[in-house]
């Protein structure tokens, strides 16, 4: 039997953080969100405030529903108030280090019976648990961006989870209205080692001069039902997240399929990370993308 999850710890209020909370007090769970410091909190929680708004807007909800997912949120900044969360799920900057600094401090501080999981996009999901006093209670959720919308979660079983821990996750999961889809703790897990080198290879086309940046998107949406190109996807997950992603993979796989191609080191190297940064392989300064005039 899974173990019960009524209350959920969210780390990071960020670009997937925020999300992941909103959707588990949508699911009816009481959520702890914490973060470094109050103002970092607060563009966080105002960012779950405006999806709230816009679904009563568009009639997808009620008020009431929205203000009750809003109460079901508490945000923080002390590592304390997650003490009795029954899961704890971290979502904070994609770095082995700083995942397991954090680690150090919540596991001191949460309750003993309590599931951690990371959401981690490409890290070793073992590296974390091992960091723990809890490796069995360890688990992946890796939700996909913007987590309100996506519906996909991998669940990832390491060598050290239990098949409660294992259990309780998928339910949890699936208790959300996500397709939870059980993987392994291999790098890039499913998604990200089907979808990364597909973004890569966009970018070696582009070197080698098979089509422009625009002209490559749209002949993959085009021709096979894709609702945004190579290039465009890339800039919306942030070129500074997939060239982390690549250094993961090839570290593990060693394949040239996974490296940095050269266009991505440039760019990294001038700060276009994609679209957060207003650059990426598009320019985001106006009312609509243009192709980057660099290129």
């Amino acid at each position: 039997m899974a173990q019960q999850i009524e209350s959920v710890g969210v780390l990071g209020a960020g670009l997937m953080g925020h999300g992941i909370a909103q959707v588990a007090a949508q699911a009816g769970y009481q959520v702890v969100l914490r973060e470094v410091d109050e103002a970092t909190l607060a563009k966080g929680i105002a960012k779950i405030e405006k999806q709230l708004a816009r679904a009563v807007e568009k009639e997808k909800a009620t008020q009431e529903e929205a203000d009750g997912v809003r109460g079901r949120i508490q945000g923080t900044v002390n590592y304390r108030d997650l003490a009795d969360c029954d899961l704890v799920i971290e979502a904070i900057t994609e770095s082995l280090e700083l995942k397991l600094e954090m680690w150090k401090h919540v596991d001191a501080i949460v309750k003993p019976e309590a599931i951690f999981a990371t959401n981690t996009s490409s890290l070793s999901v073992i590296d974390q648990a091992a960091g723990t006093s809890r490796p069995s209670q360890f688990v992946g959720l890796h939700y996909f961006n913007p987590a309100q919308v996506m519906k996909l979660v991998e669940v990832v079983r390491c060598v050290t989870s239990s098949e409660e821990a294992f259990a309780a996750a998928l339910e949890f999961a699936r208790s959300e209205d996500k397709l939870a889809i059980p993987t392994q703790d291999k790098a890039g897990f499913i998604v990200n080692r089907l979808l990364v080198p597909y973004m890569l290879d966009a970018m070696r086309a582009y070197e080698e001069g098979v089509g422009s940046v625009d002209e490559i998107d749209a002949a993959m949406k085009a021709g096979a039902g894709h609702p945004m190109g190579p290039l465009t996807l890339a800039d919306f997950v942030g070129l500074d997240t997939l060239g982390s992603i690549c250094d993961v993979l090839f570290e593990e796989f060693r394949e040239r399929r996974f490296a940095r191609p050269p266009v991505l080191r440039k760019m990294l190297s001038a700060g276009w990370f994609g679209r957060k940064a207003g650059t990426g392989f598009y320019d985001y300064s106006g009312e609509a993308p243009q192709p980057n005039p660099a290129f």
